[in-house]
């Protein structure tokens, strides 16, 4: 299960915002996938930077398939409640963290709001059978993850997000993982200082 938190890689989420929403949003839907989403900290601050940027309205057309590997009765508990211990949610910005997140009675933990929890659905799902979760897809980010395969198996992921995007959809990646070379064709770099790319 890959390792993240509320808020990482803030600057390439404010990147799909600036350059990927925009164009999105004049779809019907915007649907996402996250892969390895871990306990569930990224598509939830995604879901709470949409929710900023394009209000209450439209954010109801905002739909993010989240999906890990792991499928332990923890994971489960975790994500599908949005329940955050105290020391997971401190570095969550106060403005943002008093607008999403309410207190839970006789517990030090902190629960999502129903508006954000609605917008993300989890799944269990291993990227290695090279088999998507589903096709349409405006959004995609893998970050985090990619790191951890060979480069073959790296090649073959991205060209199955690849099937799965619409024309023009998109990819976000970690900062360090760079588009392989066999696969130039299928991506057109967004912007010059975050692995975010549109679909050829």
């Amino acid at each position: 299960m890959a390792f993240t938190y509320f808020f990482r890689d803030l600057q390439t989420l404010e990147m799909i915002c600036d350059h990927a929403i925009p164009e999105l949003r004049l779809k019907q839907k915007i649907k996402i996938w996250d892969a390895g989403c871990a306990m569930g900290p990224e598509p939830y601050t995604l879901a709470m930077l949409l929710r900023d940027r394009i209000g209450h309205m439209y954010f109801r057309n905002v739909k993010i398939q989240a999906t890990d590997i792991d499928g332990s009765d923890l994971f489960d508990k975790i994500i599908y409640e949005a329940e955050y211990p105290r020391e997971q949610v401190q570095r969550i910005p106060k403005d943002i963290f008093e607008k999403y997140f309410i207190k839970v009675d006789n517990k030090e933990c902190y629960c999502l709001i129903d508006e954000i929890k609605a917008a993300v659905s989890f799944q269990k799902h291993d990227l290695l059978t090279f088999k998507s979760i589903g096709k349409d897809f405006g959004l995609i980010l893998c970050k985090n993850v990619l790191l951890h395969f060979n480069e073959q198996e790296r090649i073959n992921v991205i060209r199955m997000f690849h099937d799965s995007l619409i024309d023009g959809g998109y990819l976000a990646m970690e900062q360090t993982q760079k588009l392989p070379v066999e696969l130039k064709d299928l991506f057109e770099p967004v912007v010059s200082n975050a692995q975010l790319y549109k679909k050829v």
